[in-house]
């Protein structure tokens, strides 16, 4: 119901302009309530219509807030479900393990072994880079020379309850003893059966370059004198570099 009586003032709501009662003077003391004319039960009372339109326009506001949020829910559930049901009609791929074993990748990373050059020898020359590229620190070893001048470990030990297997060890091998093989079934009930010692890790080959010597390529003396391999030069006497 519009008021058109004088002293009248338009009151803005969300079905257009509605005329409340005001006094004469145009102007409600602080103190003075009146009721909203579209409130009919509505239970909103104040102080001027500002207050008014800015309650509703707030309750407006938090409804399409709540209407997206429930929108995004059910478009959330909905995803889910389709998720699901792709699943449900394509076929199983379960292996009965232990039964059934996977085959892993030639570049799976699991326990690391010790191999051995063409010529039968360790490739290991006992480094430490391995031990310090290991972010876990759980690889050990001691290095020793023999008679010809070739080093080797005289002991190496790797804790597997505590590798991680990154597989930096085997990165920075300068002499690609150290190799990741593709045997992941090492649990113990004991953990310090997973505490591996060379020997434990040696094995009779070359793993995945067999045609590599280092000491072939390394410049030192031991499998033939300095120079006398096939990519190297004699070394030269720095006397005769002299004017």
């Amino acid at each position: 119901m519009v008021n058109k009586s004088p002293g009248a003032r338009p009151d803005k709501r969300a079905s257009g302009w509605i005329l409340s009662p005001v006094p004469s003077a145009g102007i409600i003391p602080p103190d003075a309530t009146h009721s909203c004319v579209l409130g009919q039960g509505c239970g909103i009372r104040h102080n001027d219509t500002g207050s008014t339109i800015k309650k509703i326009g707030t309750v407006n506001t938090q409804l399409k807030r709540f209407s997206m949020f429930i929108i995004k829910d059910i478009k959330a559930i909905f995803i889910g479900l389709w998720t699901t049901w792709k699943h449900i009609c394509r076929p199983a791929l379960t292996i009965q393990y232990p039964e059934e074993k996977r085959t892993p990748s030639p570049r799976f990373r699991a326990r690391m072994v010790l191999t051995k050059d063409p010529d039968g020898e360790e490739r290991c020359v006992a480094c430490y880079l391995c031990s310090g590229a290991c972010p876990v620190d759980c690889i050990s070893m001691q290095a020793a020379e023999k008679p010809d001048g070739r080093r080797y470990a005289e002991w190496f030990r790797i804790n597997f309850s505590r590798c991680i297997f990154c597989g930096f060890c085997a990165e920075a091998c300068p002499t690609m003893a150290i190799q990741m093989s593709t045997e992941y079934e090492i649990c113990k009930r004991n953990i310090m059966d997973l505490v591996y010692e060379k020997e434990d890790l040696l094995i009779d080959g070359c793993g995945k370059d067999p045609n590599y010597n280092f000491y072939r390529h390394a410049g030192v003396g031991v499998v033939n004198p300095r120079g006398g391999n096939p990519d190297e030069e004699p070394p030269t006497d720095p006397r005769g570099l002299m004017p």
